[in-house]
């Protein structure tokens, strides 16, 4: 089964009545635009903690899902700051995407031959304070966020412990941390958590044996040997003006949806900040960008790499103008309490995995929000050489979702 060009554009729709098309395409319109914001994201990421030839990898919906939840309690510029951030019309719109992301898209495959998947959301409260109603529906239904009570208070200790634990059980062990030491005190009232855990298989496996060493490119001149995987079958890639696409579909069996990894290579060695300018500052580039012919490769070399890589998500919203939240004052729809008012978001952070080798990907993520209170083509030959930095993504092409985004600067850079 090939992939299917920009199939977020013609998705078929499962009933005939207007309604459900017109759903089915402001759907399709919030996904492509919520596409738009994770690779803003990227570039400011790229752009502001990227030091020397550091590999990067995040998850776009993690960060988003939580921006999502701060946001259904959030009200005033706060929340308009948060909307606009996310380009979204209402937290109703916001709220239906969020609702699909995690009841459609993000479910497990396994059971039907397709890559194992899973998504969860966690909301740590202090004791003291009941949420809204209002607030505690959305957290329950839309976002199916396991509420929990818990002693900031006295155990602000005990509950980091606690939301590290669920992050790492979330993730199948590979982030065995999100929350540093000291970032929860007794004036934490809520802890905001996503996590996000993917593991596929390719349709086409790389054979181990024909892996060898090769040199890579690094950025800024110089270059490192690492092991490339290869292949001499027909794949699916594109050439455009500067830079090249393949993708790596994974096994689907009877799953509907169709994930797949692009790689998006520069044409040049150091081209890799200006590409991701401009996927940054075109609207819609992916739909338009994505490979759906297989075609003969003259060469095709691919480097394996594993990267762990955090950052706090909170510097670089602030860099983005999204500052309301971290002052205070626009937090008032989730709690009833006097202290409403009063809070605000600290900090948020964000960390990821990713490993890719003969077999397939496995990949995970965790952002943390910590809630505080304020003290008073057409068919050619192709080559693609991945042997310098270039661009990579997790989709899926049903829905055009981004599961992650990463760069490889130096794939034997842990």
């Amino acid at each position: 089964m090939g992939l299917i060009h920009s199939r977020s554009h013609s998705h078929s729709c499962s009933s005939n009545s207007s309604h459900d098309q017109t759903t089915d395409m402001e759907m399709n319109e919030s996904i492509i635009t919520q596409t738009d914001v994770s690779f803003m994201l990227a570039k400011h990421v790229f752009s502001n903690e990227i030091k020397g030839d550091t590999n990067l990898v995040f998850s776009p919906p993690s960060i988003q899902i939580v921006l999502g939840l701060i946001a259904a309690g959030a009200k005033g510029p706060t929340r308009d700051q948060l909307l606009c951030f996310l380009k979204s019309k209402s937290i109703d719109e916001l709220n239906s995407l969020y609702s699909h992301l995690v009841n459609i898209v993000f479910v497990d495959g396994s059971p039907n031959g397709g890559p194992r998947l899973s998504v969860a959301n966690g909301v740590w409260i202090d004791q003291t304070l009941p949420l809204k109603p209002s607030f505690k529906k959305v957290v329950d239904k839309v976002y199916k966020a396991a509420s929990n009570s818990v002693d900031f208070q006295n155990k602000a200790t005990e509950v980091t412990n606690q939301v590290n634990q669920w992050a790492k059980m979330k993730t199948n062990d590979l982030i065995k941390e999100i929350l540093p030491h000291g970032t929860v005190n007794n004036m934490t009232r809520l802890i905001f958590a996503n996590a996000l855990y993917f593991k596929g298989l390719w349709n086409d496996k790389f054979n181990a044996s024909e892996t060898e060493d090769h040199k890579f490119h690094l950025l800024r001149g110089g270059s490192v040997k690492a092991p490339f995987m290869t292949s001499n079958k027909k794949q699916y890639a594109v050439t455009f003006d500067g830079f090249k696409v393949l993708g790596l579909p994974y096994k689907h069996g009877r799953d509907t949806r169709r994930f797949c990894m692009y790689l998006i290579l520069p044409d040049a060695r150091d081209g890799l900040p200006a590409l991701i300018d401009k996927i940054s500052s075109e609207p819609g580039f992916l739909n338009h960008h994505l490979p759906c012919v297989k075609v003969k490769m003259i060469k095709l070399l691919i480097p394996k790499f594993k990267t762990t890589f955090s950052f706090e998500a909170s510097k670089v919203l602030k860099g983005l103008g999204v500052t309301s939240p971290f002052c205070g004052g626009g937090l008032t729809e989730m709690v009833d309490s006097p202290l409403a008012g009063r809070l605000f978001v600290s900090q948020i952070f964000h960390k990821s995995f990713i490993e890719v080798n003969e077999e397939g990907t496995e990949a995970a993520a965790v952002t943390a929000g910590v809630v505080m209170t304020k003290s008073l083509k057409f068919e050619k030959e192709i080559d693609f050489v991945a042997d310098h930095p270039f661009l990579f993504l997790i989709r899926d092409d049903a829905t055009g979702v981004v599961l992650f985004i990463g760069s490889v600067l130096n794939p034997v850079a842990g």
